[in-house]
């Protein structure tokens, strides 16, 4: 049967070696670089985390603002029609529904010339899943005309034209002029202008209306290159929309497109990025252990009469291996508590000062996000706390098997 522990012992003991020692002073130096070394590596770790966190979420909301949590898109002409939006409509009504055609043009104003994509909208309609868009609409000018524009604030810049004024769209069709023919071009007046905070989308992207399609471009009406659908349960929703589509035949006919499938190979490289700087930032913890070992290592040593008394006295190994492990324990615990407080205290500070800018025109957001979520915060925690109770079990043993006869017939 075992014997139990002596808490009162052992908590003196322990009381007693974590004082300075005056005949041994590295090894409470050594302790002290192992719980700053602890502290700062879980410092390093919860901000480095935060910082990569925050940063995909913020380029998943710049990519978000110009695209659609799911967008229809036909693999056979004659698809994307009124009839499919009507039942659409009415088997998820709570999602909005967009359809839209699209064509790339080339905008032309004086020697100013630049390639875009060109998207027929219904402008109400667009307004209600495009919050970028809804801004232009409702501060547009609104002009009667069905050929105007709502473009982006830096392709006006390039073009060097403003709301009002008009801008020339090369088509890809072509046109008769007399025995040859030339690209189809069609002057249409700017209504307004988006900001996206993202120069690659307010330089490339244009709307336009439905009727101006079906007017130069000669397409029909109620047929559409492509459906944007804005859900705010998009993962489950593409499910139930496929199911939809299966069950009217259409599964080979229509692609369930999902925002997230556009940029999968982006997000997935930020997410490989974020667990390998993990792991490599867990190995300053690592290091930092060692630490906790040599000095738990250098006390038994430096200990080893006592330990041999104390053994001569009564106490048992177990309770010499209890000492020792609470030693490393109680070091590595408040390095983490330590780590954890510097951590928010740091998030605090980034995210409050403006002590790293950052180019809008190049990141799309001027401030550096730090957003440390509950998952990585646990894992960090844990991650740390298991190499601290790994580096506390070799002293320990090693404390617990020095052999009392030996040590007191060498002294």
């Amino acid at each position: 049967m075992s014997v139990p522990i002596n808490k009162a012992f052992v908590n003196k003991i322990i009381k007693h070696y974590l004082k300075y020692d005056r005949d041994n002073p590295f090894i409470f130096v050594s302790s002290v670089l192992a719980f700053l070394g602890i502290a700062a590596g879980v410092m390093v770790l919860m901000l480095a985390m935060g910082i990569m966190h925050g940063t995909q979420e913020e380029f998943k909301k710049r990519l978000f603002v110009m695209n659609y949590p799911l967008t229809l898109l036909p693999t056979h002409y004659n698809v994307t029609t009124d009839h499919l939006i009507d039942e659409l409509q009415e088997q998820f009504p709570n999602i909005y529904i967009s359809p839209y055609y699209t064509t790339p043009v080339i905008t032309k104003s004086g020697s100013n010339v630049n390639g875009s994509i060109l998207y027929g909208v219904n402008f109400d309609k667009e307004a209600i899943i495009n919050r970028v868009f809804a801004k232009a609409y409702h501060s547009s000018i609104q002009s009667p005309s069905r050929y105007k524009l709502i473009t982006g604030e830096t392709l006006n810049q390039e073009m060097g034209v403003m709301k009002s004024q008009k801008l020339t769209l090369y088509f890809t069709e072509q046109q008769a002029i007399g025995f040859g023919t030339m690209p189809l071009q069609k002057r249409f007046v700017i209504d307004g202008s988006f900001d996206s905070g993202l120069k690659a989308y307010d330089k490339t992207l244009i709307y336009t209306t439905h009727e101006a399609f079906q007017k130069i471009l000669k397409r029909p009406k109620g047929i559409y290159d492509g459906i944007h659908l804005y859900s705010k349960d998009e993962m489950n929703d593409k499910i139930r929309i496929e199911q939809f589509l299966k069950a009217k035949g259409l599964q080979q006919k229509v692609i369930v497109q999902g925002w997230w499938e556009e940029n999968s190979s982006f997000f997935a490289a930020m997410e490989m990025e974020k667990e390998a700087l993990f792991l490599v930032l867990l190995l300053i913890i690592l290091v930092a252990s060692l630490n906790i070992i040599s000095s738990l290592l250098m006390t038994v040593m430096s200990r080893r009469s006592e330990i041999a008394l104390m053994k001569t006295l009564g106490a048992t190994a177990q309770e010499i291996r209890y000492i020792f492990f609470r030693l490393g324990v109680i070091i590595g615990i408040s390095g983490i508590v330590a780590g954890v407080i510097l951590g928010f205290l740091g998030k605090w500070i980034l995210t409050t000062f403006d002590i790293i800018s950052l180019s809008a025109d190049v990141y799309g957001f001027s401030k550096l996000p730090v957003d440390l979520t509950t998952f990585d915060f646990i894992s960090i925690i844990v991650g740390t706390f298991v190499i601290v109770l790994i580096s506390a079990l070799y002293p320990a043993s090693k404390g617990s098997s020095i052999d009392p006869l030996t040590v007191l017939r060498n002294e």
